[in-house]
């Protein structure tokens, strides 16, 4: 029951990125989602059968799906380690491809070592105590906790580097991957526990397997989608503004027009009026022109000021704008009608 749920926030998650990134070039968390979310569906008992018995009904399955979920891994902080600027060599280096090759290569040769491979979906259960399923477990989650240690460090140097909102997707990746490598700690206890025949000891640390497996894909799926949603979220917001602020200045920069026609009205531009952020460009450059234009008489009142300095804050992404703010959007202004 726990590996479908799994399965299906993965799917889930898949299916949020692919809507809220979209346009985004870089695809490695992306990419994160799909081969976890594949490596979870093998994992599921009727999906493990049904594949396993085509492949040759020797636990097969096991091994795509164990790499399916070290490259879901890998991705997903190669991801991470991409949305910031700090990439240390250890970093890098165990976010590379030669540790991913490694980790790979290490179990696939314990894989064929291990003996009496018959199909069944509970691999670790039946075969744990041949030293070769021991150290194939051990050699994946080797690397996978060591990826998520590196998580949680980029993690926190992001959480210090973020303000508001955008500290809560790093908050849930840190408390994601801490709990990734308590997991795996756990997973390392049972797989000796389970060669050296303590079946007890082995028992007791599966009771804290379940909710920290659960917990682990919880905080990971919510912090790997927290991102692509505030951002989502904050640029519907700066739409809306964009719109408003746009639909309140229409009525001055028409006065401005009539009083000083600009390129919008002589047609030498090529304007996309359909983008909010040109319009409201557009509006706040030609009614400072005409402000500022001794050749011609236009009046704007106090409020009329107000609502011109708003915008061109909104325009600047800042709260206060620099002294050269309406020289800068003029400036640029006329560069892009001239481009």
């Amino acid at each position: 029951m726990i590996q479908t749920i799994v399965a299906a926030l993965m799917w889930l998650l898949v299916a949020s990125l692919l809507i809220l990134r979209r346009r985004r070039a870089e695809r490695s968390i992306t990419y994160a989602a799909l081969t976890i979310a594949v490596a979870m569906t093998l994992n599921v008992d009727q999906v493990y059968i049904a594949v396993d018995s085509v492949l040759g009904a020797t636990n097969v399955a096991t091994l795509l799906a164990d790499i399916a979920l070290m490259t879901g891994i890998f991705f997903l902080g190669r991801g991470i380690m991409k949305a910031g600027e700090y990439r240390p060599g250890l970093v890098r280096a165990a976010l590379s491809l030669p540790m991913l090759f490694t980790a790979v290569a290490g179990i696939v040769t314990a894989f064929l070592l291990i003996r009496n491979r018959q199909i069944t979906t509970t691999f670790m259960i039946d075969l744990g105590t041949q030293p070769a399923a021991a150290a194939y477990s051990i050699i994946e989650f080797t690397y996978c906790a060591t990826v998520l240690i590196v998580m949680a460090v980029l993690a926190v140097r992001q959480y210090r580097l973020s303000a508001g909102a955008q500290r809560i997707p790093e908050a849930l990746l840190l408390v994601g991957s801490l709990l990734g490598v308590a997991l795996c700690s756990v997973i390392f206890f049972m797989d000796v526990a389970h060669v050296v025949g303590d079946l007890d000891a082995m028992d007791a640390a599966a009771q804290a397997y379940r909710p920290l497996y659960l917990l682990t894909f919880v905080f990971l799926c919510a912090g790997a989608a927290g991102q692509p949603t505030i951002r989502y979220a904050r640029d519907r917001i700066r739409n809306m503004r964009t719109r408003v602020l746009a639909r309140q200045l229409e009525p001055i920069w028409r006065q401005a027009t009539l009083a000083r026609p600009g390129l919008s009205q002589t047609g030498t531009a090529s304007l996309s009026w359909e983008d909010l952020e040109t319009r409201l460009h557009r509006q706040v450059v030609e009614i400072r022109d005409a402000m500022i234009d001794p050749r011609v008489t236009f009046q704007t009142s106090r409020h009329e000021r107000m609502l011109l300095e708003r915008a061109e804050k909104h325009l600047l992404g800042s709260d206060s704008p620099p002294a050269d703010a309406h020289a800068y959007l003029a400036r640029s202004g006329s560069q892009r009608a001239h481009s």
